[in-house]
């Protein structure tokens, strides 16, 4: 076996068959071994340029595939977020709405109150005159019938002295 450096690849495969021909031709068995040796390092070499070749498309394949879940997994996270937001703003307009719902029907329940006591104001206001009113037909009436009972006792007197 020679120390030559051997090409590799298609050029190295070539190299070693013409060399295995060539000794076994010759019949120089070195030579022969020397050429299937360097035929069967080529194919070794072009193996391993394939494997290496394939195990870097399999590595950018599981780094594409890592990327992915990694930017899948953040668009998850920022819908949650966004989802998250949309709740926090309904439920602030739902407790702004039931405040202002509420205060609507406060001061509708105030306004009817309102409405209640001035009625009421009005109705008693209404039944003092009148009570005031009847109070002053009665003392009239009282004055009247003292006047009468007056005038009669008066008369009575008279009578019972002209009587007696």
């Amino acid at each position: 076996m020679t120390d030559e450096r051997t090409t590799g690849g298609l050029a190295g495969k070539v190299a070693g068959r013409v060399k295995a021909a060539a000794g076994s031709l010759t019949g120089n068995d070195a030579m022969s071994r020397e050429g299937r040796l360097q035929e069967a390092q080529s194919d070794a070499e072009v193996q391993a340029r394939k494997d290496e070749a394939q195990a870097r498309q399999r590595e950018e394949e599981a780094k594409t595939k890592e990327e992915h879940a990694q930017v899948e997994a953040e668009r998850r996270d920022l819908d949650n977020e966004l989802a998250a937001k949309d709740r926090e703003r309904a439920a602030e307009r739902d407790k702004q709405r039931a405040e202002q719902t509420a205060a609507e029907q406060e001061q509708q329940t105030d306004q009817a109150a309102e409405a209640d006591r001035r009625r009421d104001e009005a109705v008693a206001a209404g039944a003092e005159e009148g009570a005031e009113a009847a109070r002053m037909a009665a003392a009239r009436e009282a004055a009247r019938l003292e006047s009468e009972a007056a005038r009669a006792e008066a008369t009575a007197d008279q009578v019972e002295k002209q009587g007696s």
